[in-house]
Order: C-alpha cells, then sequence, then structure tokens
C-alpha cells in the first residue's frame, strides 16, 4: 500500500473523515455564487444545515451542464493567483469541462495517482512508460504526478508511434505502462508482425487502463498475449482527473473508490433516488478535499453498482464498486432491445477467430434504426456465425461483415466503436 493509515480506515474512521471533508467542502463553495445560488434553490440556507451524512441527499446533483454553464473558472472556489494548473475535456460535444488545481490539489491527485500504482504491484523505481497524452486531457499529466510522487521512473512517451513505444519499453526495461485499452490491439498487432516471429516486451508486467470501458475477455486476451496483469483505473475530468476515485487491486474484486477522498453513491438515473448496494444504477461523486473546483453530488452518467464495504483480501478497507458497464447516455436502443457497446464486445470476443477491432454502425431512416456490426476475424469466421451469436447473447439479429486483419480504421487513442448515421 502507497498509504496503509487512508487505505486501511475503520467505518467509523471513514464516516467521521467524509462528513467533516463534506462539512469543509461545503463552507469552502459557499462563498461561490455559481454554487450557492443552486445549493439555496435546493433549500439549503447555509453550510451547517448539513450535519450528518444522511444530509447529503438534501444537496442538489452537479451535472456536466454546470462545468459547462461556468466555463471558464465561474467554479473555482480560490483566487486566480492560488491556480497552479487546469486540465479539460475535449469538448466535442459542447463547451469544454475544465478543472483547475491548487497545490493541494496537485498533491490529491498525485496521491491517488500513487495509490493506484501500489494497487497495480509498482513500487520505486520501476519504469512506468506514460501512453496518454501530455497536454490539456488530464490523462497524461496525471500518470506524471503520479510517477513522481510514487518515485517510479518515468517514461513520457505521450501517445502514437507505435513501433517507438515497443522500443522504449524493451530498451528502458519498462514494467509497467498506462493507455486506453483500444490501443494495445495495435502494439499486440505490431509485435506480432516482428521479423522471426511474434515478439515480446520480457520486463512488461502490468498494464493499467482507463477512459474507456472493455470486457472480461478483452482483459483476459491481453493478458494472455502481453505476459501482463492488468488493471482498470477510473477518474474523470471532473472529479480531478484519471485515477482520482480508485481503481481494482490485485483481487480484481471491483474498483475500489478512495473513501477518504470521495462519498460515493449510485442512484435511478429517472428518478435521482439513492440505490441500494447491489442495485445498478448511476454513480454518484462527491469530492472532499478538493479545493480549487469541488463537487458536489455530481452525476457521471457511468453505470455501476456498490459491490462491498466490507474489507477486502488485500487489507484495504474502502468500498468496491463494479466495474463500469456504460453510460446512460451511450445506452443504444435497437428493435426495443437496450445494449451498451461493451456488451457487443463481450459477445464478439466469446467467438473463436474474432480479432479485437470492431464497429457498431447505427442507421436510422424514416425512425427506424438498423444496426451493422463489422469485424475482423481469421479466415473462416464467417458473417452468419457472427450475427447468428449476437442474436443470441444480445436478442435481435444485426446486419454486419467480416474484414481481414487489418481492413477497419485504427485510431492510435480513444477507438470510436459507435458510428451514427441520419439517412433522413
Amino acid at each position: 500500500m502507497f498509504n496503509p493509515t487512508a487505505e486501511t480506515m475503520s467505518r467509523d474512521e471513514l464516516a467521521k473523515a467524509q462528513l467533516d471533508g463534506l462539512k469543509t467542502t461545503l463552507r469552502r463553495v459557499w462563498g461561490n455564487p455559481f454554487y450557492r445560488t443552486r445549493l439555496e434553490k435546493a433549500g439549503i440556507g447555509s453550510p451547517e444545515d448539513v450535519k450528518s451524512l444522511d444530509d447529503l441527499r438534501r444537496l442538489p446533483f452537479l451535472t456536466k451542464d454546470d462545468f459547462r454553464e461556468a466555463y471558464p473558472l465561474a467554479m473555482s472556489c480560490v483566487p486566480r493567483e492560488e491556480l497552479l494548473e487546469f486540465h479539460m475535456s475535449s469538448g466535442s460535444t459542447g463547451t469544454p469541462v475544465v478543472m483547475a488545481y491548487t497545490k493541494n490539489d496537485l498533491n490529491q491527485w498525485a496521491e491517488c495517482m500513487a495509490r493506484c500504482f501500489a494497487m497495480a504491484g509498482l513500487s520505486k523505481g520501476d519504469a512506468f512508460q506514460i501512453m496518454p497524452t501530455f497536454g490539456l486531457f488530464n490523462g497524461g499529466f496525471g500518470c506524471y504526478h503520479g510517477c513522481r510522487k510514487a518515485d517510479l521512473f518515468c517514461v513520457p512517451a505521450s501517445s502514437g508511434n507505435t513501433e517507438r513505444q515497443i522500443r522504449l519499453m524493451r530498451d528502458f526495461g519498462v514494467k509497467g505502462f498506462c493507455s486506453v485499452v483500444s490501443y494495445v490491439p495495435r502494439i499486440i498487432e505490431k509485435l506480432d508482425a516482428e521479423p522471426g516471429g511474434p515478439g515480446d516486451i520480457p520486463s512488461l508486467k502490468v498494464g493499467i487502463f482507463g477512459s474507456e470501458t472493455f470486457s472480461d475477455e478483452m482483459r483476459r486476451r491481453i493478458e494472455n498475449r502481453l505476459h501482463i496483469e492488468c488493471f482498470d483505473i477510473y477518474g474523470m475530468t471532473e472529479t480531478g482527473g484519471i485515477g482520482t476515485t480508485g481503481q481494482d487491486c490485485k483481487c480484481h474484486c471491483g474498483i475500489q473508490v478512495f473513501e477518504d477522498q470521495y462519498i460515493t453513491e449510485v442512484i435511478n438515473p429517472a428518478t435521482g433516488e439513492v440505490l441500494p448496494d447491489g442495485e445498478f444504477g448511476e454513480l454518484v461523486f462527491t469530492s472532499l478535499t478538493r479545493e480549487a473546483m469541488p463537487i458536489i453530488r455530481y452525476r457521471t452518467h457511468d453505470v455501476c453498482r456498490i459491490l462491498s464495504r466490507e474489507k477486502c483480501n488485500c487489507g484495504r478497507t474502502s468500498l468496491r464498486i463494479d466495474r463500469i458497464t456504460g453510460r446512460t447516455d451511450d445506452m443504444l436502443i435497437v428493435k426495443g432491445v437496450n445494449f451498451y457497446p461493451r456488451q457487443v464486445e463481450q459477445a464478439l470476443m466469446e467467438i473463436p477467430g474474432v480479432k479485437d477491432e470492431f464497429q457498431i454502425i447505427l442507421e436510422t431512416k424514416g425512425g427506424i434504426t438498423e444496426v451493422t456490426v463489422n469485424v475482423e476475424a481469421e479466415g473462416g469466421v464467417t458473417g452468419h456465425t457472427v450475427a447468428k451469436h449476437l442474436r443470441e447473447r444480445l436478442g435481435f439479429l444485426p446486419k454486419g461483415d467480416v474484414f481481414p486483419v487489418g481492413a477497419l480504421p485504427r485510431s492510435e487513442g480513444k477507438a470510436k466503436r459507435v458510428i451514427k448515421r441520419n439517412l433522413d
């Protein structure tokens, strides 16, 4: 463990830390008109109205639209001169979401990332390769801050140039790396195509993947081919960046949320009602230690459930959530059947000979949506085989075709699995 004191707190100690953190956060945001207006509309007269963790349910939700309305820094709760850094989402679906950081915020981010690295079995001096880009996106810098905190040997490769990525891993004896999971098939393709037969990276032991959901079958494929252990890291711009909310440990029994840093709720996305542990719903986070731009009941749109609040076999005592199933706004509905892209991936990976690249194409005309699933596969796999299996697993029969390996478009970053077309 990186921080045994924080990571093994009792439930009573965590409850006290969360209530203290919640009160501190409310006092901090009360001086900001953007937050205060929303709290007052919800009937909160002052921060002192919240006296227990049960009172959290009285507070209003925060959404991505709030961040966009506050662009660039209307949500900042500190003077401008205390801000040291900022990152933001791409803004591909609207005004960008900005997250600014004080010195303490950067330290908190680094602390969370260092805990994640320790969970994955990385320790002082281990070489760690950072494949997310360095820039406005938070992935590269989050890994960098964590490497510095954990005393890892940082290989700041950034994204792209797969041949160079492989060379760096070999030359510097890299033990672990971080990337989006959809980039790993590009690494495997390059290794498989090396002269003399499929290549390997003997020093590599750990892969940490974030920003995308991926199936258990995809995890197994990567682990078996690269001879590594895969970890699912969790965090987003609004919570402070990659790794801020947690990761799975070596027990792989759920993502461990850093409860001394965040309160976790799962709600019914339609009603906002808090759901019991074990039920799937929308994840909601409240930050307890963030200074510049705290979040209060932030609706992530991620579909998940709380698995356990019991002590893990690794010794950590934080609650564990399931791996993310999908997003409430990414659910696809075709011919009355609801499903997520991850379910399509899981079904495809079950078919012998099907490879890692696939596309889900949705074409809508006259109010009717048709779905096409294109996949790459080895010779002998037919479109009929793929369609039949998807019908058995998903409940409807899609169109689709099978392509040779390398035929579908590739991306150096996050894969674009779903393509929507309006034919009207």
